[in-house]
C-alpha cells in the first residue's frame, strides 16, 4: 500500500493542505490502497494562527505534532529537522508532500532527502527573485532537491525549465488554495465583536502587513499608515494585526477612528471579509490569489511577487514599499475604475484532484 507524508506547519499551509487529504479520503473511500500521515510541525503554535483551521477547513487531527515553534530561523529549521527525522525513521512513507515556502517545507525536504525518501513540492517553481525574503531561500532550496512539482502556473513551469529540471517532474495543476476557497466560500462568517456590526458591503477596506520591510522600521511603518488612511478617505479599515506588527505598533501612537485593529481572523470569516471589501491592502502573496478569485481589488505593499499571475490576469497590483506610490492607487479603487478578475488557468477548484490522481498513479500499491 502506497503511504504518503503530508506536512503543515503554518497558517498558509492549511488552506493548501485541506483540499488534499479531503481527496486522499475519498480515494480511501473509494477502495484505493492509499495511507496518509498529517504530520504538524508546530510551527504556528497560536491558535488563531492554527488550531481553528482545523476546525474550518475540517482536516482530521494530525497524527503528530513536532512542536517546532519559536526561536529564530536557524533554531526552528533545525528543531523541526531534528523531530520529522525522528517521525520519518519511525514512520517511513514512499514519499513527503510539502506545501508553499516556510520555514517547514525547507526543514522537512531536507530530512526527508536525506532518508532517500522522495519530496513533492506543492507549489513549486514560484520565484520573487529577492533573496531577502526567507521565503525565497526556502522555495529555491526545496526545488533543488525535490522530485515531483505541483504548480500553479505556467510562469512556474517556465521558472522549473529554465533551472534545467525534466519536464516529466512538472505538473501543472492549478492552485489548491483556489479549491478551498471554492469549497469554503458558501461558509464564510461574518466574524463577531462590535468593530465588524456596522460593516457594509463595498464600504471598508481590509489590510494585513506582517513583512519586516513594512513593519520592523516603525517611522516606516507609520508613514504607510498615514498614507492609507489618507488614501481611503474615511472609510473603516479592518486590520488583523499579525504578532510581528502587534509589537511594532505599540509605540507609533497613531489616532485613527476607523482604523479597526483586530486580532488574527479564522479562515471563513477573513474571507468573508475580503468578499465583501471595497479592497484590500497586503503584503501578503496568498491573499493577493484569494482576492483576485474573488474580483476584489487588490493592492501590494511589496517591491516584487512571486505570484505574478495575480497581476497579468488578475485584480492584483504590485505598489511597493514607498507610502508615496500609493495614492494613485487608492484613488482608482476609490473611484471603482479598477480592472476585472480575467481568470488563472486551472484555478479551478480541482487542483487536488489532479494532485492525487498523479501521485497514487506514480506510487502503486505494492
Amino acid at each position: 500500500m502506497a503511504t504518503f507524508t503530508i506536512v503543515a506547519g503554518a497558517r498558509p499551509n492549511f488552506m493548501k493542505i485541506a483540499p488534499i487529504i479531503h481527496q486522499f479520503i475519498k480515494k480511501q473511500q473509494e477502495g484505493v490502497p492509499v495511507k496518509f500521515r498529517l504530520v504538524h510541525t508546530g510551527q504556528h503554535y497560536d491558535k488563531k494562527m492554527s488550531g481553528d483551521f482545523f476546525e474550518q477547513l475540517n482536516i482530521p487531527e494530525p497524527n503528530a505534532n513536532l512542536g517546532g515553534g519559536g526561536g529564530t530561523q536557524a533554531e526552528q529549521t533545525a528543531a523541526i529537522m531534528v523531530a520529522f527525522e525522528k517521525e520519518l525513521m519511525e514512520n517511513r512513507p514512499d514519499l513527503v508532500l510539502v506545501v508553499g515556502d516556510v520555514t517547514s517545507t525547507l526543514s522537512c525536504s531536507i530530512a526527508a532527502k536525506k532518508l532517500q525518501i522522495d519530496v513533492a513540492h506543492v507549489e513549486g517553481g514560484i520565484r520573487s527573485g529577492d533573496l531577502s525574503m526567507p521565503e525565497e531561500i526556502n522555495r529555491m532550496v526545496t526545488d533543488s532537491i525535490t522530485d515531483h512539482f505541483f504548480t500553479t502556473s505556467e510562469i512556474a513551469n517556465t521558472n522549473l525549465r529554465k533551472s534545467g529540471f525534466a519536464e516529466e517532474k512538472i505538473h501543472f495543476v492549478g492552485n489548491t488554495m483556489i479549491d478551498t476557497l471554492k469549497a469554503q466560500m458558501p461558509r464564510f462568517k461574518k466574524p463577531e465583536g462590535a468593530i465588524f456590526e456596522n460593516l457594509e458591503k463595498g464600504k471598508y477596506f481590509v489590510m494585513t502587513m506582517h513583512r519586516p520591510a513594512n513593519v520592523d522600521q516603525e517611522h516606516k511603518l507609520k508613514a504607510m499608515i498615514d498614507a492609507i488612511l489618507e488614501g481611503t478617505e474615511g472609510l473603516p479599515i479592518i486590520f488583523p494585526v499579525h504578532p510581528r506588527t502587534a509589537k511594532n505598533l505599540q509605540s507609533l501612537g497613531i489616532d485613527a477612528p476607523n482604523l479597526l485593529m483586530s486580532d488574527p481572523l479564522g479562515y471563513l470569516e477573513f474571507n468573508y471579509l475580503v468578499k465583501n471589501a471595497k479592497g484590500v491592502i497586503t503584503d501578503s502573496g496568498g491573499i493577493t490569489e484569494e482576492a483576485s478569485v474573488m474580483n476584489v481589488p487588490c493592492i501590494t505593499l511589496r517591491d516584487n511577487t512571486e505570484r505574478a499571475e495575480t497581476i497579468h490576469l488578475g485584480t492584483n497590483e504590485l505598489v511597493g514599499t514607498d507610502p508615496a506610490k500609493l495614492k494613485p492607487y487608492l484613488k482608482k479603487i476609490m473611484t471603482g475604475d479598477w480592472k476585472q478578475y480575467q481568470g488563472i488557468p486551472l484555478w479551478d477548484g480541482k487542483t487536488a484532484e489532479r494532485i492525487v490522481d498523479i501521485l497514487i498513479d506514480s506510487y502503486p500499491a505494492s
